[in-house]
């Protein structure tokens, strides 16, 4: 990937061992996923702000 991230985050609620997905917003404002445990070799998902918006909403929808 060529893409040059700001900076990749977890969640606060992740376990310590590592085992959850990393977001980042790259400087053309896409999402950008990926598994914490591969990291730079974890593949990598994108989002454009409208698809991520969509995403997360279809998460919180399953949750209800």
């Amino acid at each position: 990937m060529t893409k040059q991230h700001i900076s990749w985050r977890k969640s606060s609620h992740s376990e310590a061992d590592g085992n959850c997905v990393e977001i980042a917003r790259s400087a053309a404002d896409t999402i950008s996923v990926r598994d914490s445990k591969q990291a730079q070799n974890s593949p990598v998902l994108e989002f454009s702000p409208h698809e991520w918006t969509a995403f997360t909403q279809a998460l919180r929808s399953i949750d209800s």
